[in-house]
């Protein structure tokens, strides 16, 4: 029974690094890091505001914003994405903790792709999907503060 299991833990292993190595041939290093382990991943039990969009690829992605003084104090998301759309959410999370609103605002695509080191072109649309759903989170913050004032 131990052969049986180590046979089969090692070929798990094995197919394990295969998938690793051709996600490496098209994406960097730190991409694949962060779609295996991402950051704030996860729908907190107390937030603040959270909203969601679908991406033009059929992507949904929440995001998660605990908000105090107008400082986003802790980001979480969760998407049905592909490892492309993990990494840019998460790396947005780990840009927008800890800054104003006004940071969050003014953050681009671009700003996601190159904190990302560069996403491959068939998949920038994953850090536009980011941006357009923190915007639209943060939109729905400032919406839903102007009315109880």
């Amino acid at each position: 029974m131990d052969d049986k299991k180590s046979t089969f833990d090692k070929f798990v292993e094995d197919l394990q690094q295969e998938i690793i190595n051709q996600e490496l041939n098209e994406f960097n290093e730190y991409i694949v890091e962060l779609f295996h382990n991402p950051k704030n991943w996860g729908k907190p039990k107390e937030f603040t505001i959270s909203s969601s969009l679908t991406g033009s690829c059929n992507d949904t992605l929440d995001f998660f914003l605990t908000i105090e003084d107008d400082i986003i104090t802790k980001a979480n998301f969760v998407t049905d994405g592909c490892g492309a759309t993990v990494a840019a959410a998460s790396q947005t999370t780990i840009l927008i903790e800890g800054n104003d609103i006004e940071f969050a605002s003014n953050l681009t695509p671009r700003d996601i792709d190159e904190a990302l080191h560069g996403l491959p072109e068939d998949h920038k649309h994953c850090a536009i999907l980011a941006i357009k759903t923190l915007k639209k989170t943060l939109l729905d913050y400032t919406n839903n503060n102007k009315k109880g004032k």
